[in-house]
């Protein structure tokens, strides 16, 4: 991490067609579309790494296609979270972190582990899922974050868990899914995933303010107040790289709420 945090916003993946026209200039070429995406933003969580491996050189031609201090997150294979046993997810993990992500160089983020909506906590096996996750691969460090989605997890033990681990707890902002707010990582993670249609930015302009000051406050180590907690032990206050991704509901919106939180982080 960087002596001074970086605040990175962006949205999930780069090619959906209700962008183009809307987000993406009028005949745009479809093949610069990431070109375009990095101009505007400053991170993307890739969804097609969770449904399928890529070739090195693939990640290699993303580095080439964004400009510094842009960053990646990469969203974990189905193969590794989508099983009744996690502590035998081993090989998938490694078969996932082995695949050419490193050449993504600098532009290497976290790696979002995301699980089923209906798997719950089980402490022995989350633990020894969460002592499988790599610290580095050829060389190159590697950063965690997991999303669990059950509110089972909403428990201090969880929370000292990723803690011990060193492993970021997604937030996410969901009208469908338990949301957890606890610092756990040298970063933050947030997920905003209740964009409406009806607003051009997904979210109101007064919630993006308010987005914008969370953003700040994570950056600066704290623990913002008005969220949910599940533990009340507070962590380390240290400056913390923050992540924070406009993904899923209203997503034709998502580009322009990114771009708002830009601006407003800017001022």
């Amino acid at each position: 991490m960087s002596e001074t945090p970086a605040i990175r916003v962006g949205i999930g993946g780069w090619t959906y067609e209700p962008w183009r026209g809307s987000f993406f200039p009028e005949k745009w070429p479809h093949k610069r579309e990431l070109e375009y995406a990095a101009g505007q933003l400053t991170a993307i969580e890739v969804n097609g790494t969770y449904y399928g491996s890529q070739k090195p050189a693939t990640f290699a031609s993303w580095a080439k296609a964004v400009p510094d201090g842009f960053v990646f997150t990469l969203k974990a294979s189905r193969y590794c979270t989508n099983r009744k046993v996690l502590a035998e997810a081993g090989e998938s993990i490694a078969r996932f972190v082995g695949q050419g992500i490193v050449e993504l160089g600098d532009r290497l983020g976290p790696i979002l582990w995301q699980f089923m909506a209906t798997k719950q906590f089980d402490p022995d096996d989350f633990r020894a899922f969460l002592a499988l996750l790599p610290a580095q691969q050829d060389g190159v460090a590697l950063r965690h974050a997991v999303q669990v989605r059950h509110e089972s997890f909403a428990v201090p033990e969880f929370v000292a868990m990723a803690r011990a681990a060193g492993v970021a707890l997604v937030y996410a902002d969901s009208a469908d899914y338990p949301a957890i707010a606890d610092v756990t990582g040298d970063f933050v993670y947030a997920r905003l995933e209740n964009a409406v249609e009806a607003e051009a930015t997904g979210y109101a302009s007064a919630a993006l303010d308010d987005w914008a000051e969370t953003a700040r406050a994570w950056a600066k180590g704290e623990q913002p107040d008005g969220l949910p907690y599940a533990s009340t032990e507070a962590p380390a206050k240290r400056p913390r790289d923050t992540f924070v991704f406009f993904i899923n509901g209203a997503k034709v919106r998502a580009p322009h709420g990114a771009m708002a939180l830009i601006e407003r982080l800017r001022t």
